[in-house]
């Protein structure tokens, strides 16, 4: 049975204070289960010493749970012990906590709860994520909404970046929190409510399933023009063509899909010609590089990622990015040259278009035997839409409004490292926060 001194000075909640009269009912084998809550600031050897107590007296640990927040913690552990001995580890317990300055509180968890609790943890798990510049009280608690009106149990919530200065904040901050949630959602209804909200409150969000291909994703396959770089190379060669303008008009009625790809990239490079290959040069050295692709690619690289570039763009300048950061497969468009060192209005091959991009990322993942739920697809138009309907995680990423209304996720607020808190990875894991 439990006793505890009347006159111990420790802070629990009224409800959890133990007297002769509060007995947990004894259990069919005369063992019972009790949480213990402890809260309280931080500090070394504090785990340790509450298990040092609870091994002395055989206790089994069926739960353990940790979270420090301000450098203030929040311990659950919830244990099985024979009845004989949970009055005396409660009182050790209680003096360790006075000792140690922090509060305990105990809960004692009947039969039939432990087995309910049990009985739920072969429900579906989701990881929502959700990522901005900043993210509001109001941003997490309209998402926080979306998950009760499903009957949804938060499990946990994490902070995956790193800690800001509030004294020198960072020019392009970014600040992500990661939901992992226990249930059966309307996944359809689910996902339209968070588009909805992300559009209205300007934070992005990525919504997965919680299993072992998302826990091992292996291959990511971005588009070029307007997500590697910040800008479409053929309105570039089209600008030094005279011809920018035409050009233009027709790249961006091709990305919002109102016209067939492989027409207008046909029609724009014919408006090329006459174009010396000369300034190919200058505008590959001075191409504006997309905010947070060289943290990406590097730390891509350091985990063993196999990494691709598919394009409707150009090659010349896909051959440069994969020159820059190590990329391991590359297929863009080839421009005929003739023997003037002229662009002549037509191209070699194939063209890489929505069609031969799916296709391509299908081919890829069989060279390197990765499974197509392991893989990942980013791109910003229209004719990205089949690979990233066909990668086991598609991003949208600052894209057009059809791309984003059909893609799963999208980033639209901070730069393309962003996929990276979309993969799990914290600051922390990438030595850029250690205090995480």
């Amino acid at each position: 049975m439990w006793e505890c001194e009347k006159n111990t000075k420790f802070a629990f909640s009224t409800s959890m204070i133990m007297t002769t009269n509060n007995i947990i009912p004894p259990a069919a084998d005369n063992e019972e289960q009790i949480l213990v809550s402890i809260t309280g600031q931080d500090r070394p050897g504090l785990t340790a010493s509450v298990m040092g107590i609870l091994a002395h007296y055989e206790a089994q640990i069926l739960d353990i749970g940790q979270a420090d927040i301000h450098n203030t913690l929040s311990l659950g552990i919830l244990f099985r012990i024979g009845e004989a001995n949970s009055g005396q580890v409660l009182k050790e317990l209680l003096f360790k906590a006075n000792e140690l300055g922090v509060n305990i509180g105990f809960s004692p968890i009947t039969d039939d709860e432990y087995e309910e609790w049990v009985g739920r943890q072969g429900k579906n798990r989701h990881i929502l994520t959700l990522i901005g510049r900043t993210l509001t009280a109001a941003q997490i608690e309209a998402a926080a909404k979306i998950i009760a009106s499903e009957g949804i149990n938060i499990d946990s919530i994490r902070r995956l970046t790193g800690r800001q200065s509030i004294r020198h904040p960072q020019h392009k901050s970014r600040a992500c929190i990661e939901f992992s949630l226990r249930g059966t959602p309307n996944r359809h209804k689910m996902q339209a409510q968070l588009m909805r909200l992300s559009s209205e409150m300007g934070f992005d969000f990525s919504l997965q399933n919680d299993d072992m291909f998302r826990r091992m994703r292996r291959l990511i396959c971005f588009d070029m023009d307007s997500t590697l770089i910040q800008t479409e190379c053929i309105d570039e060669l089209a600008m030094r063509a005279g011809v920018g303008d035409q050009v233009k008009a027709i790249t961006e009625s091709a990305m919002r899909g109102e016209i067939d790809f492989k027409e207008s990239f046909t029609k724009r490079v014919a408006l090329l010609k006459g174009l010396d290959v000369s300034v190919m040069r200058e505008i590959a050295e001075n191409l504006p590089i997309t905010e947070g692709v060289d943290r990406l690619m590097a730390v891509l690289k350091r985990y063993g990622y196999k990494i691709a570039i598919l394009s409707g763009g150009f090659t010349y300048f896909g051959e440069y990015l994969q020159r820059r950061y190590g990329i391991d497969y590359m297929y863009a468009n080839e421009l005929e040259v003739d023997d003037d060192g002229k662009l002549t209005g037509r191209y070699l091959g194939e063209v890489v278009d929505g069609h031969r991009k799916a296709e391509l990322l299908k081919l890829i993942a069989q060279v390197e035997k990765v499974n197509l739920a392991q893989t990942i697809a980013v791109g910003d138009g229209a004719n990205d839409l089949p690979m990233i309907s066909e990668a086991g995680l598609g991003i949208a990423f600052h894209a057009k409004p059809r791309v984003v209304a059909n893609a799963r996720q999208s980033i639209n607020t901070i730069g393309l490292d962003g996929v990276l808190y979309f993969l799990g990875f914290k600051d922390s894991y990438l030595g850029e926060d250690g205090k995480a």
